[in-house]
């Protein structure tokens, strides 16, 4: 399966609009390019339409949000769901403020999304502010381990559910749920979060994913996980006493560069439930 999306990604090479945070920019591009995409970065309202329309998918992330790229966000998001392309929104900062909070949840109003992935404590934000009932939502913690792992796959599927979209929660351990199946993917390095942007990163390769293999979001998603989480490993391992966070991000892009599909099959960590 994992063979198969990726497979598909370098021989379609999906061209990607991305709405996404000036922070991580360059990185978003650069990793669509490691992975056999395409990357066009454009937000501005009066030309994000025809972008979109002349592209396969959409990568919505609210990193560094203004009023201008709002508007931006939701005429594209509208315009890929009239042409049927897909859209991942990555709703960083969900709950950190009003703004990003009301955002998010205007974009999930009003756009159809075929993936959102972010971390735990942002997807609860959205689960808790389109008005999911407490329960597992409300007892969850904001940090996925094996003794909690169980609860916080069921909290996933519950909002995938609500929200009619594939869930990606990416962290120690990452899960991936369409509601009904849940993959729980244990690849990636704790030096990932020295990088500024690998769950950006991430987000873009989802977007280049989901476009490469339509009606397919679910496997599509994990195995954008499995890949930057793998890439993630593999730089680890490259690193020399004098790299530092700085070679590491572009060893990870290296590496999604180098990865072969035979590679990902053998070197994917997960299970499905």
């Amino acid at each position: 399966m994992l063979k198969e999306m990726m497979t598909n990604v370098r021989n379609t090479r999906p061209l990607v609009h991305n709405i996404t945070n000036y922070v991580t920019v360059n990185d978003c591009a650069n990793i669509l390019l490691a992975c056999g995409g395409s990357p066009i970065m454009a937000d501005d309202a009066d030309e994000v339409e025809e972008i979109t329309a002349v592209c396969g998918g959409l990568n919505i992330n609210i990193g560094t949000l203004n009023k201008r790229t709002i508007e931006a966000m939701l005429l594209a998001g509208k315009k890929a769901n009239e042409l049927g392309h897909p859209v991942v929104l990555d709703p960083v900062g969900a709950g950190a403020s009003k703004l990003r909070t009301e955002t998010a949840l205007k974009l999930i109003e009003n756009v159809r999304f075929a993936v959102i992935r972010g971390n735990m404590s942002e997807i609860k934000t959205l689960a808790n502010g389109s008005g999911t009932t407490k329960g597992v939502d409300a007892d969850v913690a904001d940090s996925v381990s094996e003794e909690n792992l169980a609860e916080a796959v069921a909290f996933a599927a519950n909002v995938s559910k609500k929200l009619g979209t594939v869930i990606a929660i990416t962290g120690a351990i990452d899960i991936v749920t369409d509601g009904e199946k849940s993959y729980c993917i244990r690849n990636g390095h704790p030096m990932m979060s020295s990088v500024t942007g690998t769950g950006c990163q991430l987000s873009a390769l989802t977007a280049a994913y989901v476009t490469a293999n339509p009606g397919n979001p679910l496997e599509a998603a994990a195995a954008a996980v499995c890949v930057m989480g793998l890439a993630g490993e593999i730089a680890y391992e490259r690193l020399s006493e004098q790299d530092g966070n700085s070679s590491y991000r572009n060893y990870i892009i290296d590496a999604v560069y180098r990865m072969t599909p035979e590679q990902l099959e053998k070197g994917a960590k997960y299970e499905v439930r």
